[in-house]
């Protein structure tokens, strides 16, 4: 029996944090990012004041997205305090919401189409910390391939920590800790297999972006991979989630670094052409739901690949459900419903938590009570089915 759906009612709680710390900061970070109109600020405060103390109400039916919104994706929360729906559910229709108040959606008009987070990705791409990143590739060059994809899977799995809309509230804290889950050597062998489509669903842009690409890029020169198929936002979702225009901003910044990350940028932009590289922007990585809802045709995608690996911790909460497991409820049995092998490289920053033991969450649950939502700890966690079983490859 499935485990009770996360929610916000508890003032106690990080979700409720998230509506009253996080959302206030970000608003006034956009409103300093942005020249809007008094129409659009007064949109943002509407909106800000409906999520505290009002009620969720429907699109309008013309309203682009609607469709989706008002039919495929409504599990009957409209009527509801946005506090009282899933949490899921509810912090992804705030962010269309947001989205919609700052003119995104608009069918026409000077803000159509211009990413709100658009501003805090770039200054972060720009920064020297993404130079440090490239310049680190160097040291690896001569390493071996085992000790080469073990580095870039740890870089692709702390570079999580550089989410925008967590360290609105939080510190960049952990990197040199040890993972409360670590089964990266069934990841190793897995990928030692090569020769098929790899699927990396990729979490933000920016800082954490870069090490994505470099895996990918190491992964099929290495051969552990004929292509990889990079799915991406169809359009800006949470503060920092990485679109198609942000992978081609990444890929211009690695490819013209010098040295190992400039041949791997290089590597990469070939790929694209010659389409060992693929990009997805499927609208399902928008919705609200997660993976055991997917559609057909996205299911039918993943297990089509050797592996899928999973980053960040809002595919996390998608792809284990955003629920009040135990603990210690197996990983495999909470992803039994995915369609191929799976891997999970995550930053722990919300509530969710499975597949650790029970020594490792009291020892956690002693040192550190907010362990499970401060992103000071991280995870690397498999599932390969059987060939032929349920779910199976």
């Amino acid at each position: 029996m499935a485990a009770p759906e996360i929610t916000s009612s508890d003032p106690d709680g990080f979700p409720y944090g998230v509506w009253h710390e996080r959302h206030p900061a970000l608003f006034e970070r956009l409103k300093g990012a942005f020249p809007f109109s008094s129409a659009q600020r007064a949109a943002l405060d509407a909106l800000l004041e409906e999520t505290r103390h009002g009620s969720m109400e429907p699109l309008p039916d013309d309203a682009p997205g609607a469709a989706l919104w008002n039919g495929a994706w409504d599990r009957g929360h409209y009527g509801k305090r946005w506090t009282d729906a899933p949490f899921l559910w509810a912090e992804s229709y705030f962010y269309r919401r947001l989205r919609g108040a700052v003119g995104y959606h608009a069918p026409e008009g000077a803000w159509r189409g211009i990413d709100p987070f658009g501003p805090f990705k770039d200054a972060e791409l720009a920064g020297d910390a993404v130079d440090e990143q490239l310049a680190s590739l160097d040291e690896l060059d001569r390493a071996l391939v085992d000790e080469k994809t073990d580095a870039l899977l740890l870089a692709a799995l702390w570079g999580n920590r550089a989410d925008l809309g967590f360290l609105l509230t939080a510190e960049e804290e952990g990197g040199d800790r040890p993972l409360v889950a670590d089964e990266r050597e069934a990841l190793r062998a897995l990928l030692r297999d090569g020769g098929g489509r790899v699927s990396l669903v990729a979490d933000n842009a920016g800082r954490e972006l870069i090490p994505d690409l470099l895996l990918a890029a190491h992964l099929l020169g290495a051969g552990r991979a004929a292509e990889v198929r990079l799915h991406i936002k169809p359009h800006p979702y949470y503060v920092s989630d990485a679109t198609t225009a942000d992978v081609l901003a990444a890929l211009r910044r690695t490819a013209a670094a010098p040295g190992a990350a400039g041949r791997a940028g290089h590597l990469l932009w070939r790929a694209l052409e010659d389409g060992r590289l693929t990009l997805d922007a499927h609208p399902f990585f928008c919705a609200p739901l997660g993976y055991a809802e997917m559609p057909d045709d996205l299911r039918a995608d993943f297990a089509s690949s050797a592996l899928t690996l999973m980053k960040g911790d809002l595919n996390y909460r998608r792809l284990v459900g955003d629920r009040h497991w135990p603990a210690t409820v197996p990983f495999a049995e909470v992803t039994a419903h995915f369609p191929g092998p799976v891997a999970a490289l995550r930053t722990l920053k919300s509530d969710v938590a499975t597949g650790l033991t029970a020594s490792t969450v009291a020892a956690l649950d002693a040192a550190d009570p907010e362990w499970r939502t401060n992103g000071a700890h991280a995870l690397i966690q498999v599932r390969a089915p059987v060939a032929g079983a349920p779910g199976g490859a």
